[in-house]
């Protein structure tokens, strides 16, 4: 082998190594910026998992906000729409009340309630009122009950009042105040589980 043959392949031999070194370097180079990729994709798709999660929570959380806030509004309109119905279911109820009053019926309940009153007295003195709107009826109560009666200057709607004063009692068979308690004591039940 001549010099120059051995120059040409000891440079091919150099050639070859240096490509080979370089293709090495050129592929550790590939690989770690794969890796170094890999990474910064992984990242940006755990940061918009992330983002998407804030999101639906936030978008949760108006969302209930709005349902609150719709739910306590129709209770108010439901709360004022059952007090006026109940306004005018105890309207209704008195124009019952005033329509009974005019009935035989009424005035066998006031005998009964004067009765009443005059049995948990048992002789002591009393002064039984009934209302100013049962005045007519008067006379014929006391006919009935063979009792003093004395017309109240207070309209209780109708019924009888007597107070004994020995005991300081007031014995209440009127309806104003029956109305009222039931007033008090009326709810409306059922349906929706509102209110």
């Amino acid at each position: 082998m001549t010099l120059q043959e051995r120059t040409e392949h000891l440079k091919d031999s150099a050639m070859l190594e240096a490509r080979k070194q370089a293709n090495e370097i050129v592929e550790q180079h590939r690989k770690a910026l794969e890796n170094i990729n890999e990474q910064h994709r992984a990242e940006a798709v755990r940061q918009s998992d992330t983002r998407i999660k804030a999101e639906i929570t936030g978008a949760k959380q108006e969302l209930n906000m709005a349902a609150s806030k719709a739910q306590l509004e129709l209770k108010r309109e439901l709360g004022k729409t059952q007090k006026k119905l109940k306004k005018a279911l105890f309207r209704e109820a008195e124009e019952g009340l005033q329509e009974y009053m005019k009935t035989e019926e009424y005035k066998k309940t006031l005998i009964a309630y004067i009765e009443k009153a005059a049995s948990f007295a048992n002789g002591e003195a009393m002064t039984i009122y009934i209302n100013p709107t049962d005045e007519d009826k008067k006379q014929y109560l006391e006919e009935h009950t063979g009792l003093s009666l004395t017309v109240s200057k207070e309209d209780f709607i109708g019924g009888v009042r007597a107070v004994i004063h020995e005991r300081n009692i007031l014995i209440d068979y009127a309806f104003k105040g029956g109305l009222e308690r039931e007033y008090q004591k009326f709810a409306f039940k059922g349906g929706t589980g509102i209110g």
